[in-house]
């Protein structure tokens, strides 16, 4: 699986694109600036050696091109303007949205209300003829980091209109045998899973945690 980060130089791109390359994934780390990347790749290498040795860096343009699934790792507010950048390359790919859009308030975090109702919504106008699957809203950027601790457990929601994305999603998420890939439902379904961050959040702020997203089996 050829596996692309757009705006892969941030603790959330560059987490995921090392839990993954350390699991023998193709991974190609992607910025706006190629140094950039460059430079995330060669702290990667030079922290965890040859667990990384199929990473790669790029442009987000070449990486969008090259990639079959491609995770846009870009904070909230860029997220769908660099769907919408690179919508031509991302048509028909698997598109996976993993943005929460949130604001403190003190020791609180809060949903901040978008205009389409969830920012994978937006992603998925942005790029109209992308496959768009929402996804790893939960998951600590600093627990994927650390590779030395396998233990990362946590259940990963995805949700997606179109049953390619779902699949191709859950099974990028597999890799990680840590994390349990989940089927959520529709897109429409972001919107919930986007607002759960701000709870999330606020509950490890004031207890001090570090608690993910885990779903009991019933009975």
């Amino acid at each position: 699986m050829k596996i692309g980060i757009l705006g892969g130089t941030g603790p959330a791109g560059s987490g995921l694109a090392a839990r993954l390359a350390a699991r023998g994934q193709k991974v190609y780390v992607g910025s706006r600036d190629p140094a950039k990347a460059e430079a995330t790749v060669r702290e990667l290498v030079e922290r965890w050696g040859p667990r990384m040795a199929h990473i790669e860096p790029g442009s987000n343009a070449d990486v969008a091109a090259v990639a079959e699934i491609v995770v846009l790792g870009t904070n909230a507010r860029a997220t769908a303007p660099t769907a919408a950048e690179h919508a031509s390359r991302l048509a028909g790919k698997p598109l996976v949205s993993m943005a929460n859009a949130m604001r403190r308030v003190g020791s609180s975090f809060v949903p901040v209300p978008i205009e389409e109702g969830s920012i994978a919504q937006a992603v998925q106008k942005a790029a109209p003829q992308a496959l768009v699957a929402a996804a790893l809203h939960h998951i600590p950027a600093a627990a994927l980091m650390d590779l030395d601790k396998p233990t990362l457990v946590g259940d990963v929601v995805v949700v997606a209109d179109d049953l390619e994305a779902m699949r191709a999603t859950q099974a990028m998420v597999s890799v990680m045998p840590e994390l349990r890939a989940l089927d959520g439902g529709p897109l429409e379904n972001a919107i919930g899973l986007e607002a759960f961050c701000a709870v999330l959040l606020t509950v490890n702020v004031r207890y001090g945690g570090k608690a993910t997203l885990r779903l009991m089996p019933a009975g």
